[in-house]
Parts: C-alpha cells; structure tokens; sequence
C-alpha cells in the first residue's frame, strides 16, 4: 500500500553509505543483527511480525527519479548518485519464522550483504518490524484475556496515519478475527467487520426509525449501537423491536454494541432483557477504550459479552508505544564488531550467530533460547549474557534452529504463507509456552543464554577494545 523507495530511510544512513563508496569500501560484506532488549508490556514474551511485508517491500526497494534528483539537491556526490541509480538489495537474510515468540538480545534476524546495502535498509527493516511486533504482541494479550470470545480491530481511526493499515495486519497474527479497516481486509485478506456510529442515529428524527432502516438494508449482518440517548430506556427496547420484526421476515439481528458506561453492568442487564424477550441468538459487542485488563476484568466480572471491538490501545501499543529494537553491526571486513558500553546490557554480541530454542520431550518449550556462534554444533551449556557465573546445561536436551535463510542474493528463498497461515503458527507456537510466560503481572523470565564460545568470543573482543 505504502509506496516505499529506497529514500524511505534516515539520512546518516545515506551520508555513511556515501561515505564507504568514496573510499572504495562498497563491496566490503557486513552482518547487522536485529533484536531488541526489553520485552514489551512488562509482559513474557513477543510476537515477531513484519517479515513477509519486509521481504515484499526489500524486493522492489528503489532510487527512483525523484528520489535521486532530490539526492542531488542534498548534496550527495554525483558519483555516489550514480551508484544508487542500480541500487538494490541482493543480500542474505536469516530470520524466525513470522508469527514465533521471540525474546530479549538475541538476534531475531540477521542481514548479511554489502556495507551500503546493509546500512540504507536500517531505517526500513526496524520501522516495520518494530511496529508489527508491538503490535502483535499486544493483539496476543489481548486474545489471552477475551480467551474464545470474537476480536474486532477498530483502530485506523486513532492510528498514527498508514501504521493503522499495518497495524491490522499486525493485530490479525496476534489473534484478531476481524478488522474494521476495508483496506486492509483487501489486502491482507482479513476478514472485514463493522457496525454503525452514533452520526447515523442522531440523522434521523427518531432512534427506531434508524433501526429499522438499517436493519432493511442490511438484514444479514445487522449490529445497533444501543447507547445513542439511552442505552436500557430507549436502545434495547428499540432494538428487541426491530429484532422481532426481524423475525417475522424469518431474519435474526446478529447483535447490539454497547460503547459507553459500566459495561459490564449493561451487559447483564442487556442479556437479561434479550433472553426474557426470546432473542438469546442476539450477540452483545462492547467498545469504548479497552484493553487487555479491561477485558479481563469484565470477564472476571462474569459480563455475558460476545465481541469486543479495540482501537486505540491496540493500534498505538499502549502504554509502551515503542518496541526498542535496535540493529547492529556484528560482522564486517571478514572480522568480528562489538559496540562497548559501561552498560553491560547494551554490549553487542559479535559474528555471525545460530539461535536455538530448548524443547522438552513433549515438544513444549522449556523457557530458554542459546545464542550460538552460526557454525556451532552440540552447545551443552549456555551461560547467562551478563552474569557469567549463571549457566544452564542443554546436555540431552532438543534444540531447534530459528534463524531460517529465507532470502539469498536478494531472492526470496522461503514460500510465501498467508495471513491466516502466519497466525495459525504464532498460535500453534503459543501453545508451547508455559503458562508462566503468558502472566500479565510478574511472568516467569524467559531465559537467554550465549554459548562458552560466543561468549570467550566477546569477551576477547571487550579486552581487546580496552586497551
């Protein structure tokens, strides 16, 4: 949808490039690792999102014209211009498959290619991963907390403007059924949802009047927002007037949406007066700033609700905003980088590296992932990143690879799976994890570890920079 160019990064990323071009550094081969360092939500676990856009995007990813003719009007060296005009990405990515639970420090992909390459896909590659990662782990709450009950996403109104579009995509792997957003449903193939606003009531000189016209145009998927005026004085009696018309054309109203007040309070009260009039098919929808607490607790509350429509918590990733993910380089001129810093969390691992994730015997996920040199084989022991003097045995242990080659010399090398496929898996994966990583308050701390000799690796490299 976005009609993403090459200029579709941050101008260091340019000045740099221009940089190893000038001095003759334009094929040198660099490794840059993608990960983040704090898991969002204060939550146990994320949703990896954002791959199959990226990969769509970096296969058509250009200088066109006027990009190149505004390149010149910044100053840019015509040499260095010129280059750009056959700029494309012909690199190598290993990944986790979209959809997986990813976690802190360990690289969730990794970027193999030439210096210039690398460096002016940076922008690009944490701007979409970032978002629909946030995002997706944010649907996923959301779905353990509504548990079987119908999700719609309402955000493209509160979004931050495109995000939304992706946001929906986002929201649909983490375990949305449906999306407001039309756009997106075309594309992305996600089933589309909706109701009416409180404009189309107020339009008429009475509330039934609005109903029954509504409901006679739109007899199969009819939903009537009941709290214009009144929500138990005048909307559900309205409503239960319409749905028995409905009735007797041998029509059903699907349901009624509330979308202010005590919710839950209304929605006993609606259900009470839904099935004491016979229409115990008719599905009652909330809205109105909601987010995972907020459904838990209505929930708690024993709330007879069926759908619950999200918008701006889910689409803007509140509280958090933000994922931290951040991309650094770890390999380049045939040596291995490091980045240093008097914060031991924020010292990158070097080389390129393996992530394998620790399986019990029934195929479920025993809470630990193992950071590996690529070419490591048999690692029997993981040692704590920042606390060397904690380790865990893997001996006997399952250990399945996560970063995949889905891309080689720029050719997507992997199948390309469906909306509906991706979510399937992220669930399937779900499933694996323990209860005590999904906890909203105070989950289980999932366990990353780095192998004896990634970690000596590192540590040579820290003594060595010190000096």
């Amino acid at each position: 949808m976005f009609n993403y160019t090459a200029t579709y990064t941050d101008k260091y990323q340019l000045t740099m490039s221009q940089v190893y071009f000038l001095k003759g550094q334009k094929d040198t081969k660099a490794v840059f690792d993608y990960f983040f360092r704090k898991l969002p939500f204060s939550g146990g676990y994320a949703i990896f999102a954002g791959l199959e856009d990226l990969i769509n995007t970096l296969d058509i990813l250009r200088f066109d014209k006027p990009d190149l003719d505004f390149l010149k009007e910044l100053g840019y060296h015509p040499d260095f211009i010129r280059y750009l005009e056959n700029f494309r990405f012909t690199g190598n990515i290993y990944s986790s498959l979209e959809g997986d639970l990813v976690f802190p420090i360990r690289p969730v992909l990794q970027i193999e290619a030439n210096i210039i390459e690398a460096q002016i896909i940076e922008t690009l590659v944490l701007n979409i991963l970032n978002f629909q990662t946030l995002v997706a782990t944010k649907a996923s709450r959301m779905r353990q907390a509504a548990e079987s009950r119908n999700l719609i996403d309402f955000g493209l109104r509160r979004a931050q403007g495109p995000g939304g579009y992706y946001a929906s995509r986002a929201a649909f792997i983490g375990g949305f059924d449906s999306t407001s957003n039309v756009l997106a449903g075309r594309d992305y193939g996600i089933p589309v949802s909706g109701t009416m606003a409180h404009s189309f009531i107020e339009s008429y000189d009475d509330e039934l009047s609005a109903f029954n016209h509504f409901a006679e145009v739109q007899p199969d998927d009819c939903v009537l927002v009941v709290d214009t005026y009144d929500t138990l004085i005048s909307g559900i009696p309205n409503a239960i007037k319409v749905a028995k018309t409905m009735e007797e054309k041998g029509l059903r109203l699907r349901g009624i949406r509330l979308d202010s007040g005590d919710l839950a309070y209304l929605a006993k009260e609606t259900r009470r007066r839904l099935d004491n009039a016979g229409l115990d098919y008719v599905k009652i929808a909330v809205s109105n700033q909601l987010d995972e607490y907020i459904i838990k607790s209505l929930l708690e509350q024993q709330a007879p609700i069926d759908i619950f429509g999200v918008g701006t918590t889910l689409v803007t990733g509140q509280p958090d905003a933000a994922l931290d993910g951040v991309y650094k380089l770890s390999y380049s001129n045939g040596k291995p980088r490091i980045k240093l810093s008097e914060n031991i969390s924020k010292i990158t691992l070097p080389h390129r590296k393996q992530v394998f994730r620790i399986l019990d015997s029934n195929d479920k996920f025993i809470g630990a992932d193992a950071v590996t040199m690529a070419d490591e084989q048999g690692v029997d022991i993981m040692h704590h990143p920042m606390y060397p003097l904690k380790s865990l045995s893997l001996v006997n242990s399952i250990k399945e690879p996560l970063l995949h080659k889905v891309t080689g010399n720029g050719l997507r090398l992997i199948n390309a799976r469906s909306l509906t496929e991706i979510a399937q898996y992220s669930r399937q994966r779900l499933e694996k994890l323990p209860e005590e990583y999904k906890r909203f308050d105070n989950p289980h701390i999932y366990k990353v570890g780095i192998s004896t000799k990634l970690q000596a690796e590192r540590d040579r490299l820290i003594d060595e920079f010190k000096k």
